[in-house]
């Protein structure tokens, strides 16, 4: 297990042990990953978290019900609770004021983040974002109703991604292998049971909310992304304030890892602005 990349280090966080990546020095960057089945931080953030810790710390945890983070029995997963687990990471490691980046699922924690609590959030940046209303896709139907196997799996790297060749052989095994250890297909699961119309919803935060977000916030989505639809960046990039929205053409849900240099270099240079 010491040889995983994707176990970092632990801390307790109202006695749940906590899986998280802590690189770099500087003002902290909370990196929130997305839902997919068998994710964690590392998997999500794995090109991105070294090169953002060049000037700035990153800390990347496996959110409650995912990844390495231990998952109580009889967990209810709701954005209160998520949001419970994340205020307490930050208050653990004393951060403060934070830098958000988000992604999908974690876009949507990382907007309520900065709606309900304000002081906490610095700048905002939003990738391939959840967090409004809008029609269930079948993409994201799909992968919240994943059901392991080889196949399945490689199917949704497709949807995930522009370029078909990235669902390769190798990464469905190894994502597959991820989705079935001990607890997590069952956690994962228990996360987004049909019909799942419902749980996009309740990650929402309200539009007026959000326009009240007086930070600055980066958006940035894929054209072709068949997970989330690229019209919530432009319904964000309307409704927020201080935005900015960067699309990227050629691109699915993957803009960390299809584009990644260029999604590096925009984030970082982002969030070496001044507040």
């Amino acid at each position: 297990m010491t040889n995983n990349p994707e176990i970092g280090q632990q801390v307790t966080v109202d006695g749940i042990v906590t899986n998280y990546h802590d690189l770099g020095q500087g003002r902290p960057v909370l990196m929130i990953h997305g839902s997919g089945p068998g994710v964690s931080a590392f998997a999500n953030w794995r090109l991105n978290m070294g090169a953002l810790a060049e000037a700035r710390r990153v800390l990347a945890p496996d959110i409650l019900g995912f990844g390495y983070t231990q998952t109580p029995p009889g967990t209810a997963f709701s954005m209160d609770r998520w949001l419970a687990h994340l205020t307490g990471f930050i208050d653990v490691h004393g951060l403060g004021q934070v830098d958000v980046v988000g992604n999908s699922f974690g876009a949507a924690l990382a907007l309520a983040l900065a709606a309900r609590e304000p002081e906490r959030v610095r700048r905002l940046v939003l990738m391939g974002a959840a967090g409004i209303d809008f029609r269930l896709t079948v993409g994201l139907d799909l992968v919240w109703g994943y059901e392991p196997s080889i196949e399945n799996m490689r199917h949704l790297i497709g949807l995930f991604s522009f370029d078909p060749s990235r669902a390769t052989e190798e990464l469905a095994r190894l994502r597959y292998q991820a989705s079935i250890r001990p607890g997590v297909q069952e956690a994962f699961g228990a996360l987004f049971p049909a019909p799942r119309q419902r749980w996009v919803t309740a990650l929402a935060t309200p539009p007026a909310s959000i326009a009240a977000i007086d930070k600055p916030a980066l958006i940035l989505h894929g054209r072709e992304d068949r997970i989330i639809p690229p019209s919530n960046a432009e319904r964000l990039f309307q409704l927020l304030p201080r935005a900015e929205l960067h699309m990227f053409g050629r691109c699915g849900h993957w803009t960390q890892i299809e584009h990644a240099a260029r999604f590096n270099a925009l984030v970082a240079d982002f969030l070496s602005g001044d507040p």
